[in-house]
C-alpha cells in the first residue's frame, strides 16, 4: 500500500493538531482543585520576576503571597457576563479557581510590584538575603 500525497497531508495535519493540543494543555493544566496557569520565573541581579499566564483574570480576582519559600498565586477566572443565553461552540480557556505554588530559589524574597500586561501577571520579588 503506498502513501498518497493526500494521506501524507492528513498525517501532517493530525501531527500539527496533536502538537497544538499538547501546547494548550501545557499552558493551562487542569488540576483536581481547578486549573494551573503556566508560570515562568526569571532571576535578575535584584531578585526574581515571575510571569503568570492569566488571560481574562481581573486583578481583583487574584491574590499573591510568599508561603514557606514558594510563591502562591490564588484566584479565579470567571465566565464572561453575557447579555442573554448563549450557545457554546468551543471552550478551551480554563475557568474557575487556581492556586499554583512555585518553589523559589534559595534566599529570602519580598513581594514587590505587580503589572498586568498582555494577559500575564508580572510579579517582582525583591531579594532580601
Amino acid at each position: 500500500m503506498s502513501w498518497s500525497a493526500r494521506d501524507m497531508m492528513w498525517s501532517e495535519a493530525l501531527t500539527i493538531l496533536a502538537r497544538s493540543d499538547r501546547v494548550r494543555q501545557d499552558v493551562f493544566s487542569p488540576t483536581a482543585d481547578g486549573w494551573e496557569p503556566a508560570i515562568d520565573v526569571l532571576e535578575t541581579e535584584l531578585g526574581l520576576l515571575a510571569i503568570v499566564a492569566l488571560p481574562g483574570v481581573r486583578r481583583e480576582d487574584m491574590q499573591l503571597a510568599i508561603v514557606d519559600g514558594a510563591l502562591l498565586v490564588r484566584g479565579v477566572r470567571r465566565w464572561p457576563t453575557l447579555p442573554g443565553p448563549a450557545r457554546v461552540h468551543r471552550v478551551e480557556l480554563p475557568h474557575g479557581r487556581f492556586e499554583p505554588q512555585v518553589r523559589l530559589p534559595p534566599g529570602t524574597f519580598q513581594l514587590g510590584g505587580t503589572d498586568h500586561v498582555d494577559g500575564c501577571l508580572n510579579v517582582t520579588l525583591r531579594r532580601l538575603a
